[in-house]
């Protein structure tokens, strides 16, 4: 099977598909209901009235033409684009989900205010944490990718603190290595470092018994969520460690969107990325452990046991590309998780979660991610609209459902869900053990970076470090701050707080008692630029 040979395929791709499911049509801009279903139907109505010939034909011209143009459409576009109009695939009939008030919200009637207030309520009464999910069968993961599955191995390296393995080197020793890797395509700022990469890479090859083999390396540890949490700030300390090393660069987002060839969700897709060319980016981490093995062996002993992380701020909860690859055969759940795919290639890998007030950190993604226009109104109003969109989906389907439905987290103008911190959290406890997740909060970083980064020394065993060197860690400024055209804007409306808090309020309870920590409720609302 070559490297770009793959089990699964687009779900609905067939023309007929598409007839049968529904399309999410998006309008902005208008007073009435947010989003209408259309659905495309096979049969023409038999009935007509007494109109000329010529009136018929362009009838039948008109709606031939709008069939083609919305099949087209929802062929090729994944999410939604909230500039014009778009059709997205949905799981299940998106009807329930039509917006029931009027929009925009006038933030001074009371009518509106008690409205959007009745939402929280109900949205709370509906708030379920079941048991936990049924894991799939492994036989059904190496099923639907079995050619990552054929390229990593079961066991790693013994005597190696990270994981990696050699693999035998088939290709021509002249060619090019990297000819064919995505990333090194698609990613400028990132070719100098492959340009390296291939000049030494004939001299990293192993021989042995005539063959040829290359070191391949996953991560030891992955920084996996929250956006908008302190991810970036954690990552740029720890690069810092003199034992830890990255990919060659943050966020590759492999496990939730370059396998499935998304590059950018208003794009569409794109050509998959083969797990060959992930592996690539671990390459000059990879060989700066191979070069300690080979000190090692020649009596030169090395004190450094590198580790690779691995920082995508969307593993955590970026479940979307689901829909369109697997069959919907849980009701409304995904059948696989992110989680289920590494747990099954890396059961001992440790997970990084970085999590802030949900309030704080929805404003801050509507902040960093709003494109024009922005303003605390806009920002209510968008608040409003998605707690709406959110309560009809729970009128007939599980918390669950909802929260990883691919429509409505398209739909939803600002990410509700992502701040959703114990479904998720839940899910991976699934299959990895507590002590394997680490759970920060950003006001505790924010506050107290030695206390936090000596945690995050200790869960990933990692030796002792001169003061210098600590003190270069933790004083450095922090990373990826609000922007300061953003901070003019000022903090969010009052109004806005008070619903979100009642939102998040349940969730956040059974965060804390899940973690058995009480700081994780939000109760004192620190202020984080």
């Amino acid at each position: 099977m070559t490297q770009m040979d793959y089990k699964y395929s687009l779900l609905g791709s067939s023309v007929d598909d598409y007839r049968k499911r529904p399309l999410l049509l998006q309008v902005d801009d208008t007073p009435m209901n947010l989003f209408a279903v259309l659905e495309v139907k096979r049969d023409l109505p038999r009935r007509w009235s007494t109109l000329g010939c010529l009136r018929k034909v362009k009838l039948y011209s008109i709606l031939f033409g709008l069939v083609i143009m919305f099949l087209i459409m929802a062929s090729y576009v994944l999410t939604g684009d909230k500039k014009g109009l778009l059709l997205t695939p949905s799981p299940y009939h998106f009807s329930s989900l039509v917006s029931p008030g009027p929009f925009p919200f006038n933030l001074s009637s009371a009518k509106d205010y008690a409205h959007i207030k009745q939402v929280v309520k109900t949205i709370a009464s509906k708030v379920e944490f079941s048991g936990s999910r049924q894991l799939p069968d492994p036989k059904a993961l190496v099923n639907s990718e079995p050619h990552m599955f054929s390229v990593i191995p079961r066991k790693f390296l013994p005597g190696v603190k990270n994981p990696c393995w050699y693999e035998e080197y088939t290709g021509n020793i002249t060619s090019d290595p990297y000819r064919t890797n995505l990333y090194a395509r698609y990613s400028r700022r990132f070719r100098t470092v492959f340009e390296y990469l291939r000049s030494t890479f004939r001299e990293h090859l192993f021989h042995r018994d005539g063959k040829l083999y290359r070191m391949r390396c996953l991560p030891y540890f992955y920084i996996i969520g929250q956006p908008k949490c302190g991810t970036t700030d954690l990552y740029d300390r720890l690069r810092l460690h003199p034992d830890v090393r990255f990919t060659t660069f943050k966020e590759p987002h492999w496990w939730t969107r370059k396998r499935f060839g998304i590059i950018r969700l208003s794009e569409g897709f794109h050509d998959r990325y083969p797990v060959e060319d992930y592996l690539d980016l671990f390459d000059l981490a990879a060989y700066q452990i191979q070069d300690i093995l080979k000190a090692n062996a020649s009596g030169t002993p090395n004190q450094h046991n590198i580790i690779i992380g691995e920082a995508s701020a969307s593993t955590m909860w970026d479940n979307n590309a689901w829909v369109y690859f697997y069959d919907n055969t849980t009701e409304g759940e995904p059948p696989f998780l992110i989680q289920d795919f590494v747990h099954a290639l890396q059961p001992d890998a440790r997970f990084i979660v970085m999590l802030r007030d949900p309030v704080e950190r929805l404003y801050s993604d509507y902040l960093y991610f709003g494109i024009a226009n922005k303003s605390v109104e806009d920002f209510h109003e968008k608040v409003s609209e998605s707690l709406q969109l959110f309560e009809g989906c729970l009128t007939e389907y599980t918390m669950r459902s909802c929260v990883y439905n691919t429509t409505l987290n398209n739909a939803m103008p600002v990410r509700l869900q992502v701040g959703l911190y114990i479904v998720y959290i839940m899910d991976w406890l699934t299959v990895f053990r507590r002590d394997q997740i680490l759970v920060l909060r950003l006001e505790d970083h924010a506050s107290n970076r030695k206390y936090t980064m000596h945690k995050v020394f200790n869960f990933l065993n990692l030796g002792p470090l001169t003061e210098q060197k600590e003190a270069e860690i933790t004083r450095s400024p922090a990373s990826n701050t609000r922007r300061p055209a953003d901070k003019n804007l000022g903090p969010m409306l009052p109004i806005t707080k008070e619903i979100l808090q009642d939102f998040y309020m349940p969730f956040n309870e059974k965060l804390a008692k899940v973690l058995r920590n009480d700081s994780f409720l939000w109760e004192s609302r620190s202020k984080l630029m």
